[in-house]
Parts: C-alpha cells; sequence; structure tokens
C-alpha cells in the first residue's frame, strides 16, 4: 500500500462542511466517492488535518488516504482533478511514508478570517467575506490580539456544546492586517476548539466598535465562560489557510 498525501483548496459554500455525514454534500463525501470508483467500488477511506463547518473554506487543507496503485505524484493530481467538481481543487500530491498522518502528524494550523469593511455589502463576495458596515478601531483590536498570544485555556472561546475537556490551546500568532476594504485576521496556534476562531473574531468585533475593551481580554480567558465572550462570527469569512507537519516525507 502506497500512502498519499494531498493538499487540497475549497469553497465551502455549497458543503454541509468537510466530515462525511449520512445526509448533506460534504467534502469527504465527494472524494471518497471519486477515490472509490477509481478504485472500481473499493472503499477508499480519506483522513483530514481536521474539519471545517459548513460554509467554511479552505486554502490548504491536508488528507491522506492509502492505495495499492502505483501512480506518480502526478497523475494522482491529474486524474483527482478532472474528476473533482469545480468547487474543490487538488494543488498537490506527494507520495509519502506510511508514518506520515494528516490528522495526528499536525505541528501548527493556520487560520484567516476575512471581513468586508463597507457600508453596502458586496454580493459577489458574500460567500468568501462576513459583512461588517460599522466602524473599527484596528488599533483597539490589535493591543486585544496581542493578549491571546501564548498558552491559554480558551474556554471562553469555545462552543458550549463541545464535549472536549482539556480547552488549553497555544496560539503562536495573532494578527491583523487590512486588504483593500477587506479586514483579515490571522491565528497560528497547534490546535483549535470548536468554534474557536469565529468566536475570537465575533468578540475582536467588539473591541474594534467599542463595545468591549482591548484591556478585557485576558479577564475574559480568566472567567472560562463562553456567555462573557462575543457572538460567534459567520462561517462564510473563515478559511482553513494551512497546516504544517512534524514529518512531512514528501517523496513524489
Amino acid at each position: 500500500m502506497v500512502r498519499v498525501k494531498c493538499v487540497i483548496a475549497y469553497e465551502g459554500t455549497m458543503f454541509h462542511g468537510y466530515q462525511i455525514q449520512p445526509s448533506g454534500r460534504t467534502v469527504q463525501g465527494e472524494l471518497e466517492r471519486i477515490l472509490t470508483a477509481m478504485h472500481k467500488g473499493e472503499a477508499v477511506h480519506v483522513t483530514a488535518s481536521g474539519r471545517t463547518d459548513a460554509k467554511v473554506h479552505a486554502v490548504g487543507q491536508v488528507l491522506h488516504f492509502d492505495t495499492p496503485y502505483s501512480l506518480t505524484a502526478t497523475s494522482w493530481k491529474k486524474a483527482l482533478n478532472a474528476q473533482l467538481p469545480a468547487d474543490i481543487f487538488v494543488k498537490n500530491v506527494a507520495l509519502v511514508s506510511p508514518q506520515f498522518h494528516a490528522r495526528f502528524g499536525v505541528k501548527t494550523k493556520e487560520y484567516r478570517y476575512r471581513v468586508l469593511c463597507t457600508p453596502e455589502r458586496d454580493p459577489f463576495r458574500r460567500h468568501v467575506t462576513s459583512h461588517y458596515p460599522y466602524p473599527l478601531d484596528d488599533d483597539s483590536m490589535d493591543a486585544a490580539l496581542k493578549a491571546l498570544i501564548g498558552t491559554h485555556d480558551f474556554s471562553s472561546f469555545c462552543a458550549s456544546n463541545t464535549d472536549v475537556v482539556d480547552k488549553v490551546r497555544t496560539l503562536s500568532e495573532a494578527k491583523l492586517w487590512r486588504d483593500g476594504d477587506e479586514l483579515v485576521f490571522q491565528f497560528v496556534g497547534s490546535g483549535f476548539l470548536y468554534n474557536m476562531v469565529r468566536i475570537l473574531v465575533g468578540t475582536l468585533l467588539e473591541v474594534g466598535n467599542g463595545h468591549r475593551s482591548p484591556q478585557s481580554l485576558p479577564e475574559l480567558l480568566c472567567k472560562k465562560d463562553r456567555t462573557a465572550a462575543g457572538k460567534t462570527a459567520p462561517p462564510e469569512g473563515l478559511f482553513l489557510w494551512e497546516v504544517t507537519y512534524h514529518n512531512e516525507e514528501g517523496t513524489g
């Protein structure tokens, strides 16, 4: 068996998330459907770095699967892209050692969240940005972001319906910048809780509009209370941007 590693991009608007489920179109479902057909009906399971929710996008999602076929990396890329729907694209393929694991070998993940900061909404960007028509103070949000860097218990920034017990995570980077009329938030860390980035963004926007002070973020972390944080930002502005690994081991 050969282990194949893929880096894929997808536009999440028409998906019920990455992870396969009994009903609803999913990224994993599309991939496994095509791979199973390529393997003459033999089921092929795809393992990804993690799941994304409905309407959330990816620029650099990573996955692997095992196959008895001895195709080159280039041939795998061409074969998959020839059959995948227009909202999924395989960017890179590598043949890796059996020790590589898309989920358990993750070193860091990077998420970006894009906010369209215009008085009027733009119908052409409605699927890939979250519209916010009110003034925002970038300096206040930047000051709040600095308080998030490091290792903290992020219970206040985790969906209340999660069953994860350990909510301690490490953020190595937390930044924002302007890209034309869009505001971009960047978060890099070793792992993220369910809805963590979207709750962080929702809270930071409250800092930006003056409803919450930048100095309140350390206290908010200490409270470990989801109800104390801001609203969960909409899914369409969120992108899984890049995943890095302790052991890449690409061989082709």
